[in-house]
């Protein structure tokens, strides 16, 4: 054991100091495989937060258009019409009629109103996401998750 302490301080005292090339390989190495792990669940979090941010959407529209409903003698927004009317949302504004519903960003939000104005349908599509969440008033319930090809349309 004095042998190997001897040997430590004869070195430190010769100014040998520093890492070797195999010790630093060694740190890139598992830095790399680090990274390699990283860097695909942190993607799959993004891809899950953006399909949130489209269901989000989707539960805060019904919320809104049932309220308007409520409020103007049973009537959904949109103008009754013989035939079936959409609605797209623009600048992260779902806007029909006089009812205005925020969007979040990248998010496009569609209402459909169905012919005779009896039930809607509501589709949220997130640019980055990999789902897009319908809802119609005729089922209810909650929205339901599209994954299958093409998942950027409702």
């Amino acid at each position: 054991m004095q042998h190997l302490l001897r040997s430590l301080r004869a070195r430190r005292d010769r100014g040998d100091a520093g890492f070797t090339l195999i010790e630093l390989l060694v740190v890139v190495v598992i830095i790399g495989v680090l990274v390699a792990i990283a860097v695909p669940t942190y993607l799959s979090y993004r891809e899950g937060a953006a399909d949130k941010a489209a269901q989000s959407d989707v539960r805060s529209g019904i919320s809104a258009i049932e309220a308007h409903y409520t409020n103007n003698g049973n009537q959904y927004p949109g103008a009754p019409a013989a035939a079936a009317e959409t609605t797209v949302s623009t600048n992260n504004t779902l806007t029909v009629d006089t009812m205005s519903i925020r969007v979040s960003e990248n998010v496009t939000v569609t209402y459909t109103l169905a012919a005779g104005a009896a039930t809607y349908t509501l589709c949220a599509v997130n640019a980055n996401g990999t789902a897009a969440y319908t809802f119609s008033s005729q089922t209810g319930g909650a929205p339901t998750k599209k994954t299958t090809a093409p998942v950027k349309t409702c």
